[in-house]
Formats: C-alpha cells, sequence, structure tokens
C-alpha cells in the first residue's frame, strides 16, 4: 500500500467553505462527516453497565450521544466508543473518533502510546491509522498543531518517512513551525525515521530554544546511542543559560555512568548541587549508579548515605556497584542491610547478585546464589536466567543447561529474544549444535543476535555449509547481516585452519559493500593465533596494515600472544612501541599481554618491569607474572608474589595455584607444594582440578617421592589423564624407575597413542638399561600405529632471520663454521671437567658414534652459532621443542663459563639461564 498523502490538502476547488470548516468548529458523527459530534460527560454515560452486543448498538449508543449534544470534552465517551467500534471490526469508525475526537480534547490523561496500541492490537496496523487521517484531510477536516504533533508522533512510532515529511511541509506552509511542541514531535520523528542529523537540523531552526526543544534534542541523541553528543547539548544548554529540568538531569548522569565519564559526572554533581536538586530522589539514585559504573565506590556510597529514606531502587544501585565492582563481601553485608530496611530486596537486588559473582567470583557461586533466591520466594526473570545460562555455558554443564531450558519453556520465557540467543549461545558453547537449532527454532522473533549466535556456532564448529544456510535464510527473512555475522565466519574459518578462505570471505565483504574494519582482521589473525600458526598471523597482520586499518588493543595482545607462542623477543619489543604509539599500553589486557610475551620470551626483568608499573592488575596480570616467574626456575619468588597478590585483596583463581605449584615443581619446594595444594580447599574453597593434581605428581617424581606420587594418584578423587601419567612417566626417567615408568607408559599408549614423546621417554628408559629389544618393539609399535617421531629442532634469531637446526633436513649454511667452533668450545670445556654423558644417545652403537651424536644435538649447535654471530655483550637465546637432555646441560654450563656470555636455553617444559659455570634451575629440571 502506498504511503498516505496530502497531496492537494489546500489546493482541492471541490472542497466547499463547510467542509473546510469542519473540525475547526464541528465535529463530525462517524454515519455522516458532516454530523456534529458531541459527548456527555456524566458519569452514568461513561460508566454504564448497558451491554453492547453489536455494531448496529455502537452507532445507536453514538447517536445518542450526539443528540445529547450538551458537551464535547468527555475523553471517557471517546474512549469507549473507541473500544466498542474496534471490538466489532469497525476500524474506520474508531479511526474517525479518535482524530476528530478524541485528539480534539484539550487534556487527555491517557498515555497516546496505550491508545494507539489498542489500535494496532485490534487486527489492523497504525499505518491504515494514517490512512484514515489522510482521507479526512482530503474531505475538509483541518487539524490544529497539537492535533498535527501528536499525527507526527504516530508517524515516527510506524516509521512513515514520507507523511511525516508532508506534514513538516504543512505547518511550514501554515506557520506552525515555530510552535515548540511541534518542534518536539518533529525531532522525534526525524531522530526516529530519517537520521540524528535531521533532527538536529530542526533544533537548530529554533533562534532561542525552549527547555522543551532542549530536552528533546538530547533525548533524540541519547536514543540513537550518540551518548557524546548527548553530552555535548546539555554542555551547550548550561550555556545557553537555559536550566535543565530533572528528566533530563537524570537522563545526562546515566551518560556518564555509560560512557566512564567520571570528570564531567562530578561536573554534574557539582550542578545539582548548585541547583538544590539534591533532595531528589532519581537524581541521587542515577549519581550513585554513575560513581558506580566508574568504580568510584567510595563516591557512590557517600550519595547513598545521603538519601534520608532510600527505596529498593536506591539500594539496588549501591549493591549493584558494589558487585559489579568484586566487592561482593560489601554486597551481600549491604543486602542483609536491605533485608533490614523499610525497602526489602527485589528479583533486581538479585541479579545484581548473581551478575557480581559470574563476573568476580566463580560460575559455580553464580548458580549457588540462583538456589538461594529461590528459597527465598523470588521467580527468576529473563536477566537471571541469561545470568545463569552465562555461568553454566562457561562450566560446560549440558544436563543443568537443560534443565534451566525447561524452566524457561514452563515460565513462558522461551520467546524472550535474549532469554533465546543465551540458550543458543549455552548449547554452543557445551558443544550440543542440536540443542542450539532446536532453541533456535523455537524462537518466534529471531533478531540479528539470534541469527549471528546459530551462525558463528556453526562457523566455529567448522560446519560453513550449514551456515552459509542459515545466512541465507537470515537474508529471505528480511534481516540484513551485519559486521557481527560476517566476523563470525572470518572467526571460525580461521580457527579451523581455513585462513586462505578467511582472507577471501574478507575479500568478498569488499565487494558486498561492507567494509572490513579491525574486528573483522583481529578476527582473521587471532584464528591463526590460536590454532598455532603464528607467522599468518603476522603475515595477515601485515596485510591489515596495508588497509589502513589501525591496529586496537586486541589485535596487538593477540599479536604480543604470537610473539610468546614462539618466544620471539625482538618482534615483541617491536609491538611493544606499537602499544606505546598507539596509547594502549595502559591497557590492562595489553599489559598482561606484554607480561606473559617477555616471560616466554626470555626477559623476565621486562616482564617484572612492566608489572610493576602496571597501573590496573587483575588476577590474569599476577597470574601470567607468577607463572612467568615458575618456568624460569625462581619458585620462591612465585610463592613470595603470591602472597604479596592475597594482601593486595585479589582473590586467586584455579589458574594462580597452578602457576604456584608449577614454580614449587621447577624449583623442588615440596613443602610448599603441599602447603598450597592443600590450602585450595581448606582457605580458598576451592576443588584443585586435574591440572593441580598433575602438578603434585610431577613435583613429588622430581623430588624422588616415586611411591608417594603413585599412592597419590591412586586415591585421586578424579580419574587420572595424560597430564598425570605423562608427569610420572618423566619423574621415571629422571630416577631411571622402569617399573613405575612401563605403568605409566601402559595408560599414555591407550590415551594418547600418537604422541611420540612418550614413546622416546620409554625408549629413553629401555636404552638406559641395555633392553635394546625392548626398545626395536617400541620403534615397530610406533611404526604399526603410523606415529611420527617429530624431529628435533633448535633455533636462534641472529638481526631480523631465524636459524633453525634440525636433527633432519638440509645443513645450516654455517654448518662448517659451527662445527670447528664447537670443536675448539669441547676441547676446552674438557678442561674444566666436562665428560659427554654417552646415555643421552639411544642408537646401539659405538662410543665413538655416541660422541659424534652428542655433537649433532641442536641445542650445542644454535648455541655455538650464537656465540660466532652475536655481540659479545648480548645473551644468546636459543629455543628448543624438546627437553634438555643431560649432556647439552653440562656443556652449556661449560660454555657459559669459557665463554664468558649468557646463554638463555629455553626447551619444552622451563627456561634455562646459564651463566658463570652455573644454571637458574639448580641442576633440576
Amino acid at each position: 500500500m502506498a504511503s498516505p498523502s496530502l497531496h492537494h490538502l489546500h489546493q482541492n476547488p471541490f472542497i466547499n467553505k463547510k467542509s473546510r470548516d469542519i473540525g475547526r468548529h464541528e465535529r463530525p458523527g462517524l454515519t455522516s462527516v458532516s454530523s456534529i459530534l458531541t459527548f456527555s460527560t456524566t458519569t452514568e454515560t461513561c460508566t454504564s453497565s448497558r451491554k453492547v452486543e453489536s455494531l448496529n448498538a455502537v452507532k445507536q449508543l453514538h447517536a445518542q450521544i450526539v443528540k445529547m449534544g450538551d458537551n464535547l470534552n468527555s475523553e471517557c465517551l471517546a474512549e469507549k466508543l473507541i473500544h466498542l467500534y474496534l471490538k466489532f471490526g469497525d476500524f474506520r469508525s474508531a479511526a474517525f473518533v479518535f482524530f476528530l475526537g478524541f485528539l480534539g480534547l484539550v487534556n487527555f490523561s491517557r498515555p497516546l502510546r496505550s491508545v494507539v496500541e489498542e489500535f494496532d492490537g485490534a487486527g489492523s496496523t497504525i499505518f491504515n491509522l494514517l490512512v484514515i487521517f489522510s482521507e479526512l484531510h482530503r474531505k475538509g477536516a483541518v487539524f490544529d498543531g497539537r492535533n498535527l504533533s501528536v499525527v507526527i508522533k504516530i508517524c515516527a512510532e510506524s516509521g512513515d518517512l514520507w507523511l511525516g515529511k508532508e506534514i513538516h511541509a504543512l505547518l511550514v506552509k501554515k506557520g506552525l513551525d515555530l510552535d515548540v511542541h511541534l518542534k518536539c514531535a518533529l525531532m522525534s520523528f526525524y531522530g526516529n525515521c530519517w537520521g540524528v542529523e535531521f533532527a538536529d537540523q530542526v533544533f537548530e531552526e529554533m533562534p532561542s530554544p525552549t527547555i522543551f526543544l532542549w530536552n528533546e534534542a538530547i533525548s533524540v541523541n541519547l536514543r540513537s546511542g550518540l551518548f557524546a553528543k548527548a553530552l555535548h547539548f546539555f554542555r551547550e544548554m548550561q550555556f545557553s543559560f537555559v536550566k535543565a529540568n530533572s528528566f533530563t538531569t537524570v537522563k545526562i548522569i546515566q551518560v556518564c555512568g555509560k560512557l566512564r565519564a567520571l570528570g564531567e559526572g562530578k561536573q554534574i554533581h557539582g550542578y545539582v548541587l548548585r541547583s538544590a536538586l539534591e533532595s531528589n530522589l532519581l537524581i541521587c539514585n542515577s549519581l550513585v549508579n554513575m560513581y558506580a559504573k566508574n568504580s568510584k565506590l567510595e563516591s557512590a556510597r557517600i550519595v547513598f548515605d545521603l538519601i534520608e529514606k532510600p527505596t529498593t531502587a536506591s539500594w539496588n544501585c549501591i549493591v549493584y556497584g558494589y558487585a559489579i565492582n568484586g566487592f561482593l563481601a560489601e554486597a551481600r553485608k549491604l543486602f542483609q542491610e536491605m533485608e533490614l530496611s523499610e525497602a526489602k530486596p527485589d528479583v533486581i537486588t538479585w541479579n545484581s547478585l548473581l551478575s557480581g559473582y559470574l563476573l568476580h567470583e566463580s560460575s559455580e557461586k553464580v548458580l549457588v546464589i540462583l538456589q538461594k533466591m529461590q528459597s527465598a520466594g523470588f521467580k527468576p526473570n529473563s536477566s537471571s536466567i541469561a545470568t545463569v545460562l552465562q555461568a553454566i555455558s562457561d562450566l560446560g554443564l549440558l544436563v543443568s543447561g537443560k534443565e534451566v531450558h525447561g524452566y524457561v519453556i514452563r515460565n513462558g520465557l522461551e520467546h524472550d529474544v535474549y532469554v533465546g540467543t543465551s540458550l543458543i549461545d549455552m548449547y554452543l558453547k557445551c558443544s550440543s549444535l542440536s540443542g542450539a537449532q532446536a532453541a533456535f527454532d523455537y524462537m518466534k522473533n529471531k533478531n540479528v543476535f539470534a541469527w549471528n549466535s546459530i551462525i558463528t556456532g556453526y562457523a566455529f564448529n567448522g560446519h560453513f555449509d550449514e551456515a552459509f544456510k542459515h545466512l541465507e535464510q537470515m537474508k529471505q527473512e528480511g534481516i540484513n547481516p551485519d559486521m557481527v555475522t560476517w566476523n563470525g565466519l572470518v572467526s571460525g574459518y580461521s580457527l579451523r585452519g581455513h585462513s586462505n578462505e578467511a582472507v577471501a570471505l574478507i575479500r568478498q565483504m569488499k565487494t558486498l559493500g561492507v567494509e572490513p574494519n579491525v574486528v573483522s582482521w583481529t578476527a582473521l589473525i587471532s584464528g591463526c593465533c590460536q590454532t598455532g600458526n603464528y607467522k599468518d598471523s603476522f603475515r595477515f597482520f601485515g596485510y591489515m596494515v596495508l588497509e589502513g586499518i589501525k591496529p586496537n588493543s586486541t589485535t596487538t595482545s593477540t599479536l604480543l600472544r604470537a610473539c610468546a607462542g614462539m618466544s620471539l623477543l625482538q618482534k615483541g619489543e617491536e609491538i611493544h612501541c606499537l602499544t606505546i604509539r598507539n596509547c594502549t599500553f595502559e591497557d590492562p589486557v595489553v599489559a598482561t599481554s606484554l607480561i606473559d610475551m617477555y616471560c616466554k620470551s626470555g626477559s623476565l626483568k621486562k616482564a617484572l618491569d612492566i608489572f610493576r608499573k602496571c597501573q590496573k592488575k587483575g588476577v590474569a596480570s599476577w597470574n601470567s607474572m607468577i607463572m612467568g616467574l615458575a618456568i624460569h626456575g625462581r619458585g620462591k619468588e612465585a610463592i613470595s608474589l603470591f602472597n604479596e597478590m592475597c594482601d593486595a585483596g585479589i582473590k586467586p583463581d584455579s589458574i594462580t595455584f597452578t602457576a604456584v605449584l608449577s614454580g614449587c615443581k621447577h624449583s623442588g619446594l615440596i613443602d610448599d607444594g603441599w602447603k598450597y595444594f592443600d590450602s585450595m580447599a581448606k582457605d580458598f574453597n576451592m576443588m584443585p582440578t586435574l591440572e593441580h593434581y598433575s602438578c603434585m605428581v610431577d613435583l613429588l617424581g622430581r623430588c624422588g617421592y616415586l611411591d608417594e606420587a603413585w599412592d597419590f594418584i591412586q586415591q585421586m578423587p578424579l580419574e587420572a589423564d595424560a597430564g598425570t601419567w605423562g608427569a610420572l612417566l618423566g619423574a621415571c626417567r629422571i630416577h631411571k624407575n622402569l617399573e613405575l615408568a612401563e605403568i605409566a607408559s601402559k595408560h599414555l599408549f591407550k590415551l594418547e597413542p600418537y604422541n611420540s614423546a612418550n614413546y622416546i621417554l620409554m625408549m629413553n628408559l629401555y636404552a638406559n638399561a641395555n633392553r635394546w629389544e625392548n626398545v626395536e618393539n617400541l620403534r615397530d609399535l610406533m611404526d604399526a600405529k603410523s606415529v611420527n617421531n617429530r624431529p628435533g629442532w633448535s633455533w636462534i634469531q641472529i638481526d631480523e632471520k631465524i636459524h633453525v637446526f634440525s636433527a633432519v633436513g638440509k645443513p645450516h649454511r654455517d654448518i662448517g663454521e659451527i662445527y670447528y667452533e664447537l670443536y675448539q668450545l669441547v676441547s676446552k670445556i674438557k678442561k674444566l671437567g666436562y665428560v659427554p654423558d654417552t646415555s643421552c644417545v639411544l642408537q646401539k652403537t659405538s662410543e665413538d658414534e655416541k660422541l659424534k651424536t652428542l655433537l649433532s644435538h641442536t641445542e650445542k649447535l644454535a648455541i655455538t652459532y650464537g656465540l660466532i654471530k652475536k655481540e659479545n655483550y648480548r645473551p644468546v637465546r636459543v629455543i628448543s621443542n624438546t627437553r634438555v637432555c643431560t649432556d647439552c646441560h653440562t656443556a652449556a654450563k661449560h660454555i657459559s663459563e669459557v665463554s664468558g656470555r649468557e646463554i638463555i636455553l629455553k626447551d619444552r617444559v622451563r627456561f634455562h639461564h646459564f651463566s658463570n659455570g652455573k644454571c637458574s634451575c639448580n641442576d633440576y629440571w
């Protein structure tokens, strides 16, 4: 249907004077436009219990009202007639009463939206209401500015772009375009239908805007999410000496909370005090909320304490503030105080606790709070359910998720878009694509977020055909894919190792008119990083820079993770400089990534410097630094930092304890290991995971307590995994315990049948025991299972180039020079007591051949090349993919002494710092 039009509104020569005056002096009846419609305001008529059972009866009642003709101002009668006409399906007559009766009242008390919604729910649409309005105009009905402002609001509600513009033109012709209420209606219309810039233009046309226009200008920008611009309007309003009302002040304080604009929020607080508005409860609540969102809880508490009679909303603001900022003990205390006050907790209060525990405590606690909430007689709403579903997603509890889904269906929440999208996300994170699809199919009103969730879910799981099938269905439903849709597909391809397809999709986005942004490229880079394709991460970052897209904090933190994965110190330093230039250095995520990168690249001093300078240290920053100290063999310092963390009020999580226990196992701190393992449940109410049990097995085994390690495994409440058995096998290699090693290896061969490292460890043990037959049997087993023995390699960076030394393949171009220097070094270190350890060679061959084999170990070749090519004042940094053997470890200690150089070697497990003939591990690795 075409849009209703006002064409020829004043040019129609067939409209006589009498018809032109309809509406100005008369109220047309419904059966005849020329009839005079009058209303009685008597209580008896408005509240009459006379049953009206047909459309004819309605018309008779209407005729009776017209004949009475004693009063034209009865809102009650107008509403009653509208309701009855709609009840019997006469939309047209109801619309006539609305436009020629209801809108003509001087003061109607009922909200306009509720009247319009009654039309919308009667089987027609708001659009049809506007069609009737246009018809009335064509028949000569004349509406004043007040009536037209209502019609403009209906245009804004229905999204009728052109009728609103025609009414605007009419207002200009009639000289009504400076009417304040009409201007407000026009600004709302343009903001909803054409864009905020058009609304701002209407505002600027007024020479001296009143408070109503300023408020509308601010509201239009707020509704469009332009918070900074709304704040600008508020500031300009003050410069114009127009005093803001309490409604505008509340809204603008909320903006300061959303934008984290603490400075501006404080200024507005000052304005509130100067304007004597501090007694306004809504303003005080908004101030509490603003300070809480800016993490200024002391200020929030001061404002809250000054409220004479806090309402439930006031309490909710302060409880939410403490909960969302992680001060959960204080939030619980406030909750208890609230229970004793006149204002009792409600669902919003409980939801605040749920959100706080989800963000800062643990997902398990969220489920406990939910149980307490229900025990207190409160029924979880859609917000509660969404939070609980997120907690379940984090825990991977599919069964619990299904139980919540059942609650959602029983309580009629399944059609809530927010809940529906959370259900889809929960099923996807619990690896149940079928469940996600079922939840998606059951949703009635699927928005773009629901479509994006299911499309991204399929893409992340590698089902790209299904993802694109849903993409086409999404378009057919009239919902256009947005940037999130495309970025989800890009990320899915990248995470599944299809980086070339991901790049092609980014190129395709351009052809479709969607300009790839920093999130698109970061999704590609991050996917490569997560799959270990670190080189591709840097390659695609280069493409991104060529496209002229500036990296954000997420991009740089991802690149730093790639540097950490490859221990690329020099590249990491370059990215560090980039964070300083882009002013992302202060970002806590970036700072944590820098700490992690420097730790894993062998520069512990720089990591500590950044950690100490970091102003906002979250638990992730502490964890990275503690783990960094652990892998560098500084167990005592790791424990000291853990204690400092607790003293700072930062609650450790399971990763923290993994880091602390790793520090203990790398430094042989068995008493400390037991202490912190036991404290998990005792002092922190945290159940140890398999990772913590593996650390303890590793610690006991390394210290020679193999029987205790075996007993520990037997008594574990969890079934031992590959990590646990691998720790035991590694300890057996150190202490040459073949009996326990065979038990551990049997479990490992079942759990990890294609992991060559387990076979190599056992072959090493058999070789040391001269059981060569067993060595050959294992080699045959590997061949039978097609287990590929990953070749050992070591690499070193000289200037901009990476030099790789591998046990197989083409030798290094300078191998002759390297061996010459290595022979000289071996000759020197033998004088210091170095004796080659031929037990490190697994082949059954002569001693001479074993000596030659030891010289070809990649760690020795890389160290030697570094001594040749690196300046004397620089440390030699070598990265190896295997655990360093005893012979290479001993040789490196002696080489550091004869060369006077620091040697930093990172093996598969930890760092070794060799200096002056000693190693940081104290020969414990």
